[in-house]
């Protein structure tokens, strides 16, 4: 028997073997990919140009006042005559908000979200969904008027038995950013649970579970961590409101109250309103901006960081 020997590339009666692997990227490709590498890299340079941006003049700030006393004062003046620089007040202020927010954004749109997605006919799912994403869009300033010149008269009568004093009013201001980021919250939660695999509906349905047990016992858990970076990011957009606590909460003297039918500044708010081109640069009191922006800043990388290994944790992989 003779040995035959084949030629690499050429097949046993001789004709030539086609390649199998995938022909080089064409031209429209290397286009999107390099738009995709653009995009990617200018939001990288965007984020570093914000955080030296803070950084500079926050390094500033703090050769002048004590970190110590920025972070644990209980005082903040910084444009008096003899100024304070403690920004606990302003933090508790945002804090505030922020907690009267989840207390309507997390029930509300968690429910909104588990009705949608397993209640709802697929008719009343395709009108309401895209209403929730127009509405996460609605100006902040609107809704802020809204707010000040509706939704706290209303409140203030429903609700004699309070104290009310001024204008302005944390708790009112904190529900409305909870109104706000309804729609964010609802319509990221579901889209977690609507990837929840239906084998498990199904699975749930055959042991005898209601609809409701289905629900809350098997599609939340299963969507557990799309379910928590919905609060990650509805959290974020309060921390980060600026429009509706200003003109509801307002932006007078900053206190350490915990009081919701009282005005008091927040860090977006002092922000907002001292930024407005009336201070000199280079003075301590510009520089405070950019250190309360750089702590706003930590604040909310910290939070995002928490959130990260939260969705790790609870993460389901479906095959």
């Amino acid at each position: 028997m003779s040995s035959r020997v084949i030629s690499p590339g050429v097949s046993s009666s001789g004709s030539p073997i086609r390649s199998l692997e995938a022909p080089g990227l064409r031209i429209g490709e290397r286009i999107i990919k390099g738009l995709l590498w653009l995009a990617a890299t200018l939001s990288v340079v965007v984020t570093t140009g914000i955080v030296v941006s803070l950084l500079v003049p926050s390094i500033g700030f703090f050769q002048q006042v004590s970190i110590v006393e920025f972070l644990t004062g209980t005082i903040w003046a910084p444009g008096f005559a003899n100024p304070s620089f403690g920004v606990l007040p302003i933090v508790v202020g945002t804090l505030t908000v922020v907690f009267f927010a989840i207390l309507i954004a997390v029930p509300v749109g968690l429910s909104s979200a588990i009705f949608l997605s397993e209640y709802a006919t697929p008719k009343f799912r395709k009108t309401v969904k895209p209403i929730l994403e127009v509405l996460e869009g609605l100006p902040t300033v609107a809704i802020g008027l809204f707010a000040f010149s509706v939704l706290t008269p209303l409140i203030r009568q429903l609700t004699p038995f309070l104290p009310w004093t001024g204008p302005f009013s944390i708790g009112v201001a904190g529900i409305t950013v909870g109104l706000l980021i309804v729609p964010l919250v609802a319509s990221v939660s579901d889209d977690a649970m609507r990837a929840v695999p239906r084998a498990l509906r199904e699975g749930a349905y055959a042991m005898g579970a209601t609809k409701f047990e289905v629900a809350l016992k098997v599609v939340v858990p299963a969507a557990a961590s799309g379910i928590i970076a919905a609060f990650v990011l509805g959290i974020s957009r309060a921390i980060g409101e600026t429009m509706v606590v200003l003109l509801v909460a307002g932006a007078g003297s900053p206190v350490l109250s915990f009081d919701p039918t009282k005005g008091i500044q927040t860090m977006t708010a002092y922000i907002g309103s001292t930024a407005t081109g009336d201070i000199s640069q280079g003075t301590i009191t510009y520089d405070s901006i950019f250190a309360v922006g750089a702590l706003l800043f930590l604040m909310t990388l910290a939070m995002n960081i928490l959130a990260i290994r939260m969705v790790k944790k609870y993460r389901e992989v479906y095959d």
